[in-house]
């Protein structure tokens, strides 16, 4: 039996068909499960704590979703590139592995604080020290290092003694007692005291200032920038210096001083205003006396006060409301009196300053 030419075509197409379906490609070898290495590690020194800071891997270098990891090895060595890991601590592996898979598109990081040995930075004040971080799978087994970060070794030294803060009329002062710089201390380094703010209920610190480290047994520092009727948390500590040819300057923080609690509460008057002077004035028209003085210079003034008195009387004050100026009119003048007059200054709190020298004019 013969097939027609369109039969005879049908029947190689499906035979094609199935040879191809039929195919199978080679076998693919299984995922090693191995984290993809981070490339983000950073690093800050705060005193001889170092803190690392990573991105939880969540893929494996074949893009496979990581499953488990196991404990992270945390690498230093004073080379400037690490070939190999030198592990000094090791990271938990995170507990909430599911958790971290399930937030796709967002970095979930971890950290480590490592503890720099003293003798690192007294052998090689301008040098570096070099950190990486070995992520591990389940089996112990990994793909390498991460990024490597460099953290400069410059000597710290300890917090000041005796950190207090108290509230005056002219700021918030800070006082300590001076360090002394002992013959270990002297390093290639410029040493600084640095005192920080920050307001109850932020974590934000705000820089107060720095002074440089001298012979002074007594330093201190004045904070203005402050507002009135607010609590504060004030700490100080040193900070090294290192200046390399051909090199950026290297800063180091030391350790803190216990947090110093105060409540800005303004009990201080402004100061006593000056230069008053009086004046009669009369002929031809209704008899008053002008007072003039010097204007106060402190930024929360609201205003005078002005008081009178006639000799031997007690001072009263004239003024129905706060004078806003520093000048005065006063129309209640009886001729042939002597009249002896004197100003106070008012903050916006209502706290008033001591009466001004007095000062007299005669309505003839």
């Amino acid at each position: 039996m013969k097939l027609s030419t369109g039969k005879l075509l049908l029947a190689l197409a499906a035979v094609a068909m199935f040879s191809c379906c039929a195919t199978i490609g080679p076998p693919q070898p299984p995922s090693l499960e191995l984290p993809k290495p981070p490339t983000d590690l950073r690093a800050s020194r705060k005193g001889d704590k170092v803190l690392l800071t990573w991105t939880i891997p969540t893929l494996t270098t074949d893009r496979q979703t990581v499953r488990s990891l196991g404990p992270t090895r945390i690498c230093r060595g004073l080379e400037k590139v690490l070939t190999s890991c030198t592990a000094v601590g090791e990271a938990a592996p995170p507990q909430n592995m599911a958790e971290i898979r399930k937030s796709t598109g967002k970095k979930v990081s971890t950290s480590y604080a490592d503890l720099l040995p003293g003798e690192l930075g007294r052998d090689n004040p301008l040098g570096f020290v070099t950190y990486a971080v070995e992520v591990r799978n389940a089996s112990g087994r990994s793909a390498g290092l991460s990024n490597q970060v460099h953290v400069p070794l410059v000597p710290t030294l300890p917090p000041p003694q005796d950190f207090n803060a108290r509230v005056t009329g002219e700021g918030i002062v800070l006082t300590w007692t001076g360090y002394a710089l002992s013959v270990a201390d002297q390093q290639p380094a410029q040493y600084f005291y640095r005192a920080y703010r920050r307001q109850e209920g932020s974590q934000q610190e705000v820089l107060v200032g720095q002074l440089p480290l001298a012979d002074d047994p007594h330093p201190s520092l004045v904070d203005q920038s402050f507002e009135w009727e607010k609590t504060y948390y004030y700490h100080a500590t040193m900070l090294s210096v290192i200046t390399r040819s051909g090199g950026p300057e290297i800063q180091v923080e030391g350790d803190d001083t216990p947090e110093v609690q105060v409540f800005a509460h303004d009990v201080f008057p402004p100061a006593v205003p000056s230069g008053l002077q009086a004046v009669f004035s009369g002929p031809g028209q209704e008899p008053f006396i002008d007072l003039i003085w010097a204007p106060a210079s402190d930024v929360d003034l609201a205003g005078y006060n002005v008081y009178r008195h006639e000799e031997g009387m007690t001072p009263e004050k004239v003024n129905a409301e706060l004078v806003k100026t520093p000048a005065y009119r006063d129309k209640n003048v009886v001729s042939g009196k002597e009249y002896f007059y004197s100003v106070s200054a008012v903050d916006v709190r209502g706290n008033e300053s001591a009466q001004s020298e007095e000062t007299s004019e005669r309505a003839p």
